[in-house]
């Protein structure tokens, strides 16, 4: 289950001589010189690009260093041979009674949500770079910097080639430079509890994406780019991590004076209000994998876990609930609030204005929630949807009224629930269409609306865009679910309209912050200016207005404080 190609090819650079350090012919391999730490960077070539791999970014986060804040390279890395595929991070895998229907669901969706990784291991910290061949440190290229998803469980970097979007880049005319991170997902990067508070140890995946960013700062001019215009861009987890990257230290995003990122686009994700480290959530993850690692009499717990031997402690993390299973995006690990990585939930630092201003793109599949509703076919009536949520996603919450307004804002209409316009079809058991419709919107949806209301109204100025993807209406049951984005847009490989159109908006805004520069498609206008949006066929794009399913918006937006997970 990879991903693929896109659209055509044509390319802009020559191969320009400049110093001894970017003097290559195109025989040869590409080999730059970086200073923050000294490495000679060698990679490959393929087609018009030149493609380095797996350089190291932070010291192995293994021994006494695991479950730590990464830490930067301390010693020069000499020669730096970046090809092949990168290691990914210790990943999470999904239940075995649930094999059969994931790997069927990875055939039919091909999204890397269900894909498995076999590449993995702790020393993990590093990056990918594609650049156009003939780039050199005059190039001063804009940057991209991909974040992906798998609910911060799962992924990596070996899962997204970058390759089609920088020559679509070269293709438009706007050539710029890829850069994908691998970061630690699942109990190695996202552990909770308040031994990981007490030891500076929390949203450790987060601090592995800045560290990479300032990476970034540091080195990507010798590459061709140019650190002053970064864009950050994440799908699922990816993007939620991209909401948490502005938010971060409060909005601080600045390393050495500058801003580490001037754009952001966020794909399926944006604001979670979270429960904090320490809260009784992120405890009950933190003591089940003490118990299973064996640790629960340690007088220390957690420097238990950091002796364990890699497996042990691998199986111990994966041990608790994971994403496509019957508790969802009831996620056992996610970033959380710890008071100074991020001092409080993202509803509230966004309105408090505690996060980068700066211009974004953020959008959703129709259809967010009907992937993560497959898998509780025994709830058949309101009841048993009230006490699922109860039970599963708000175990802890005093006030037991908001999940019940919850559901019961939701008709039990079939005709009402996700896949979204399909009236009495695709429902899958009694309760899945409404089922599918709250997870949707209460993860991704309306979260994204109660992100750009609340961001509008302290930061006006700052422009916004906002879409809602229906170009896979028709799929059975899935509808345009969630990940199904991923071959429409990043990889472009379905030669359709939203395919080619969404590649165009993005990499203008890559280019110029704005995705209407310079483009041959529709004006997509500003959400800030008039709450309107770009709706996504597979043929064609129609601008509406963001005020669909209101009702339940107003009911999320007013009980954001209370549906934290």
């Amino acid at each position: 289950m990879r991903m693929f190609s896109l659209l055509p090819l044509a390319f802009l650079a020559a191969v320009t001589e400049a110093g001894p350090v970017d003097r290559v012919k195109r025989s040869s391999s590409p080999t730059v010189v970086i200073a923050s730490p000294t490495a000679t960077v060698v990679g490959s070539s393929s087609g018009n690009l030149d493609i380095f791999n797996g350089i190291p970014f932070a010291q192995s986060p293994t021994g006494s260093l695991r479950l730590k804040p990464p830490q930067a390279l301390a010693t020069n890395l000499g020669t730096v041979t970046a090809t092949g595929t990168a290691m990914s991070c210790p990943q999470m895998y999904f239940q075995d009674s649930w094999s059969s229907l994931t790997g069927i669901l990875g055939t039919l969706l091909n999204t890397p949500l269900l894909q498995e990784i076999t590449n993995a291991g702790e020393d993990c910290l590093n990056l990918n770079i594609v650049r156009p061949t003939g780039t050199d440190s005059t190039s001063n290229l804009p940057v991209l910097f991909w974040i992906f998803g798998g609910g911060f469980e799962l992924g990596g970097t070996s899962m997204y080639n970058g390759a089609s979007l920088v020559k679509n880049g070269v293709a438009m005319g706007k050539p710029f430079i890829f850069v994908e991170v691998n970061y630690r997902v699942g109990g190695f990067g996202f552990l909770a509890g308040k031994e990981i508070l007490a030891d500076g140890a929390s949203n450790l995946g987060l601090l592995d994406q800045r560290l990479a960013l300032e990476w970034v700062a540091d080195n990507i001019a010798e590459f061709g780019g140019d650190p002053s215009k970064v864009t950050i861009w994440g799908e699922s987890a990816g993007s939620i991590s991209v909401l948490d990257q502005m938010i971060l230290y409060d909005g601080n995003y600045t390393y050495n004076g500058q801003p580490l990122f001037r754009g952001a686009i966020m794909d399926s994700g944006s604001v979670i209000p979270t429960n904090p480290v320490d809260g009784d959530a992120g405890q009950a993850i933190y003591d089940s994998v003490v118990e299973a690692a064996g640790c629960s009499s340690a007088a220390d717990t957690l420097e238990c876990l950091r002796e364990l031997d890699y497996t042990d402690y691998l199986n111990a993390a994966n041990s608790v609930p994971g994403i496509l299973s019957y508790t969802s995006v009831a996620l056992s690990y996610l970033p959380r609030p710890d008071g100074t990585v991020l001092s409080d939930s993202p509803e509230v630092l966004i309105q408090e204005g505690k996060y980068a201003p700066v211009p974004f793109i953020v959008g959703d599949q129709e259809d967010e929630g009907t992937l993560f509703a497959l898998f509780q076919s025994n709830l058949s009536t309101t009841a048993d949807v009230i006490e699922y949520l109860e039970t599963v996603f708000f175990p802890y919450s005093t006030n037991k009224s908001i999940t019940e307004g919850l559901v019961n804002v939701y008709p039990d209409d079939i005709t009402f629930g996700s896949p979204f316009n399909t009236g009495i079809l695709n429902n899958w058991y009694p309760q899945f269409k409404r089922l599918a419709a709250i997870l949707g919107d209460a993860t991704f949806t309306l979260t994204r609306r109660a992100f750009l209301d609340l961001a509008s109204s302290v930061n006006p100025d700052i422009p916004s865009w906002s879409y809602l993807a229906s170009y896979d209406y028709g799929t059975p049951i899935i509808g345009t679910g969630h990940g199904t984005d991923i071959l429409q847009v990043f990889y472009g490989i379905l030669p359709n309209y939203a395919s080619a159109a969404i590649q165009s908006y993005y990499i203008s805004f890559i280019y110029d912050l704005d995705p209407n520069a310079n483009s041959s498609y529709p004006e997509w206008p500003q959400w800030s200016t008039a709450n309107e949006m770009l709706n996504f066929a597979a043929h064609k794009a129609t601008t509406i207005t963001d005020d669909f399913r209101q009702d339940q918006y107003k009911y999320i937006y007013e009980h954001l404080s209370g549906i934290r997970i």
